[in-house]
Formats: C-alpha cells, structure tokens, sequence
C-alpha cells in the first residue's frame, strides 16, 4: 500500500534538491515532444491552460506564446521557483505560477481549456485521483495531453522497470502502462484522438546521476541492470561495455484527449 503523504515528501525532497537540474535537462528541455504538442493541440488565443506538475517550466513556456494564460502547477515550491526563474529570462510571459497537488487541484469545475502533464505522473501515488482531477478541471471538449514513461503490458519486466526506477529515484511510485492509462481515462470520460509510441535511449551515466544522492546509489542501480535477465536486457535495450552499463531504454507514452462528458 502506496502512503501518499510519505511519496509527496519525497517528492518535494526529490524535486527540490534537484530543481535546476531538471529545469537545464535536455532531455526536458529540447524533447521534440514540446513541438508536437503545439501541433496536435492547436492552442487558441483566447485558451487558459493548465500545465500540472511543470517541473522546469519547459511545456508552460512553450505554450506561454500561443494561449491567453498557462496556470503552471507544482507540489514543489523550489521547482516553481526555478522554472519561474528560467522562464523570465527566456522572456516567457502569460504564466502564473501555483503551488498545488495533482490528486487535489484548487481550481473550480470546468475552469480550463486544455490541461497537460508531461513526464511527471509516474510520481503520483494515486492515478486514478489525478485523471478525475483533470477531467473535473477540463471544460467539455477541452484537451488533455499526457506525455510519460510507461511501463510494458507484461507484468514482470513492468515490475521490473520500475525496480529499477524506484532504485535510481526513491520518489518515483509507479510508470503505468499505456492499456491501463486509457482505461482511466476512459472511466473518467476522456477520449483518445491521437497517441505516440516511443523509445527513448538514454546514457545511463548522466541518467542515473541526476538523481542520485550517492555514488553507492548509482552503483546499486548499475548492479541491478547488470544482474538483469537476458529477457530485461533486451527489452531495456542495454549496452554494456568491460562491465559497465552505456546506454539503456525507456518507452514513452504522448496522447491528446477530449473531454466529451462529465466525470463519472
């Protein structure tokens, strides 16, 4: 059993230790996903959007030129406040900053036209909350993209992976897999129009490293992709070199969604 508020304070412990780190990632910063995102959603001028959780702030700024306002949420007020930070020098306006919870926003019903959660949601404890939330929050026929990590439909190497999450970054709770997201949106009256599947390969070094608080961390974490079977290996995609583990592989999940009734 997942308690929530042991997971939220390791989340704000996680998040603000790391907060730069994360607002100067690359992979945050320069996905390609940032860019898609504006394709599919078709932001409009006139659009109050809410981005949950916004980390570095990257989503809110890229939205920031195409819509009248982006509330950008975050459970941690170190990580706002970096993002708030990097925003303003890269001259992002139309951004207000809050501090709030995904399982528990303090927004009224049907407040937003579009709501986005990128690379995040594997750190809440309860999903289901979260997606009630942002239907609850959405206005009918607003947007909802979700970017994230996602696990695999076999239940092993799921469990698996997020070993070896959890070992890398102890606020990490679960990466759900695509199936079961969709059955909670479903549920929660939010329909999928479009979706991407993808791979991305990671240097294990500068990946395990931005989260770690030892070098032993980063050492138990290796072993543990070391010691992998030959059917984890492959689905991570390791490469290993004298011993060492370079380069290894996480699937990602992007899809848009409508809202076309009221939570139920």
């Amino acid at each position: 059993m997942v308690k929530k508020d042991e997971v939220k304070k390791a989340v704000q412990e996680q998040f603000g230790r790391n907060a730069e780190q994360y607002v100067q990632s690359q992979s945050h910063a320069k996905g390609d996903d940032l860019d898609l995102l504006v394709d599919w959603m078709q932001p409009q001028s006139n659009w109050t959007v809410l981005d949950i959780a916004t980390g570095g702030g990257h989503v809110a700024r890229k939205l920031s030129s195409h819509v009248e306002l982006v509330v950008a949420t975050d459970l941690t007020r170190p990580m706002l406040e970096a993002a708030s930070r990097a925003n303003r020098i890269a001259e992002a306006e139309h951004i207000l900053y809050v501090q709030a919870d995904a399982e528990g926003l303090p927004f009224l019903d049907e407040s937003f036209d579009a709501v986005t959660c990128r690379i995040a949601a594997h750190h809440f404890p309860d999903p289901e909350a979260f997606i009630g939330e942002v239907s609850r929050v959405l206005r009918p026929g607003g947007n909802f993209l979700l970017i994230d990590n996602v696990a695999p439909d076999d239940s092993d190497l799921a469990e698996f992976m997020n070993q070896i999450e959890k070992l890398r970054d102890p606020s990490h709770v679960r990466c759900l897999s695509a199936s079961e997201w969709r059955s909670l949106m479903d549920r929660h009256g939010l329909v999928g129009r479009m979706q991407r599947h993808r791979t991305k390969k990671f240097g294990f070094p500068q990946w395990v490293k931005r989260t770690s608080e030892s070098e032993q961390q980063e050492q138990t974490v290796e072993n543990a992709l070391l010691l992998a079977t030959d059917k984890q290996k492959d689905y991570l995609d390791m490469k290993i070199e004298n011993g060492r583990v370079l380069t290894h592989q996480i699937e990602e999940w992007m899809v848009l969604c409508t809202k076309t009734r009221g939570d139920q």
